[in-house]
């Protein structure tokens, strides 16, 4: 619907359900992407562009980053799972320029649209049988492909996202600058694959804290962290994340409980987590901005923490967690290509 490229602070209007149907093929995708049935209630609502989706991380097969044309992010839009298993990841909802209207200022919203009929088709092309296991199709298991391989040095990705307002100059400066420096170093091997390596047998069970949503908890110290991991830096199959590292010693709140999550490497099969207690934290989320070969990527990937790496904080001693340090402001656990098979999040 849009006939100019959206950009950043753009107010659009997503589509009426008869029309964003009309760019659907019978896979409910369009140019490989799906429409999911979670997107179908915001039709006929208004949001603000946050970004296009120029770099994007590749969590299927670690190719490394991917463009998906003529798509944005809106807002902070993220999927509920609702039609997906009661999948618990909550992933950015990425949205083709055909599904939304660029809204003029000051033109009156029209009544949101029922929705019913496009959410009961999508969800009969959301899952599929395989092997006798139900297995579940969303836009991370489909972005291979939806999107288009970029070469690691191709300039244009990276000018894509000052040119088209993704970011500002001091943050594109600061980002292409540490790329540019570090990639060399870790293909010499200087910055190892492992992000955290661990001086504990990475196996321990440590009493459960049982945390629940709204709770303060202080993340432990990168030392305290390094005793619950192996050497290769996991505990109970786990990694920790580099761009978690800024966060340690600080102060946040709960966001959920982790008990399931839809692994796109295995093509969308639903990870039970039943042995090992795992949350997400209100504000911390992947910049791509400290991570290896992904920079800039704005999928926004809410890391998930077990609960021997952080401490239960009572009300009356919490301080607010305040910014984190220029660049370091998010969180991710994608795994480096040498460590793919291990996945991102333990399996137990």
């Amino acid at each position: 619907m849009a006939t100019e490229e959206l950009r950043r602070g753009d107010v659009v209007e997503v589509g009426s359900p008869g029309a964003i149907l009309a760019t659907l093929d019978e896979g409910g995708t369009l140019e490989g992407l799906p429409f999911m049935p979670e997107m179908a209630r915001f039709c006929g609502r208004r949001f603000v562009v946050e970004q296009r989706a120029e770099r994007v991380c590749d969590t299927v097969n670690y190719s490394g980053t991917r463009r998906p044309p003529r798509t944005v992010l809106l807002s902070e839009l993220r999927c509920d799972g609702s039609a997906h298993g009661g999948c618990e990841a909550e992933c950015r909802l990425f949205w083709k320029e055909a599904w939304l209207q660029r809204i003029v200022p000051g033109e009156e919203p029209a009544p949101p649209p029922a929705a019913r009929e496009l959410t009961a088709l999508l969800e009969r092309t959301s899952r599929h049988v395989r092997k006798d296991e139900t297995c579940w199709r969303c836009q991370n298991t489909e972005l291979p492909n939806a999107s288009e391989h970029l070469e690691l040095w191709d300039p244009r990705s990276y000018l894509r996202e000052y040119t088209t307002g993704n970011v500002g100059l001091a943050r594109f400066l600061r980002v292409t600058a540490r790329a540019t420096l570090r990639e060399p170093m870790r293909k010499l091997g200087w910055i190892p694959e492992v992000h955290l390596p661990g001086t504990g047998d990475g196996a321990s069970e440590p009493a459960p804290l049982d945390l629940q949503p709204g709770e303060l908890v202080q993340i432990k110290t990168r030392e305290e962290i390094a005793a619950t991991l192996s050497p290769g830096g996991r505990h109970r199959g786990m990694w920790f994340d580099r761009e978690m590292l800024p966060f340690c010693g600080r102060t946040a709140r709960v966001r959920r409980r982790i008990r399931r999550f839809i692994d796109e490497r295995s093509g969308g099969r639903m990870v039970e987590l039943r042995k090992t207690a795992c949350v997400t934290l209100e504000g911390v989320v992947c910049s791509g901005d400290l991570s290896l070969r992904r920079w800039f990527c704005p999928r926004a990937i809410f890391p998930y923490w077990q609960e021997c790496w952080l401490r239960r904080v009572p009300a009356h001693d919490a301080a607010p967690l305040g910014p984190a340090p220029q660049g370091a402001q998010q969180a991710c656990q994608v795994a480096p290509p040498r460590e793919a098979e291990a996945e991102r999040r333990c399996a137990e």
